[in-house]
């Protein structure tokens, strides 16, 4: 293995448990149930649940976005990095105990429009 995977490999596991310890200190909120309809966008149903780590900030000023998935183990799978062309920002959403099904659900959501943009990357 060169040095330059082996740098690439530990700062990667250490981005994933700097997530970890990040989530295990923090309240799960869940505002927007699955199911549930956007506030701003009627169209728009919530495919899992969504809400945020509580005490958190993220680009837009709100706690860090999560989707919460139905694997009973809960770990943090992956995270989507989102760019939106309304707001003008990019953010990360965490994904906690997301079935591989769950984790294209959330993707898809962040692809619907023109405006929003997502990129998944798994653990």
């Amino acid at each position: 293995m060169s040095e330059k995977t082996l740098r690439f490999t530990e700062e990667s596991a250490a981005f994933w448990d700097a997530l970890d310890a990040l989530a295990a200190a923090c309240e799960r909120v869940i505002d927007r149930p699955r199911g549930t309809v956007h506030p701003k966008y009627p169209s728009f149903v919530y495919p899992l649940d969504y809400g945020y780590l509580k005490n958190t900030s993220s680009a837009d000023g709100e706690g860090i976005d999560i989707w919460l998935g139905s694997d009973a183990r809960q770990q943090i799978d992956a995270v989507i990095v989102t760019v939106d062309l309304l707001k003008r920002d990019s953010e990360i959403k965490i994904l906690i105990g997301c079935t591989e099904d769950e984790k294209l659900l959330a993707l898809r959501a962040h692809n619907e429009t023109e405006f929003m943009k997502g990129l998944l990357i798994r653990r």
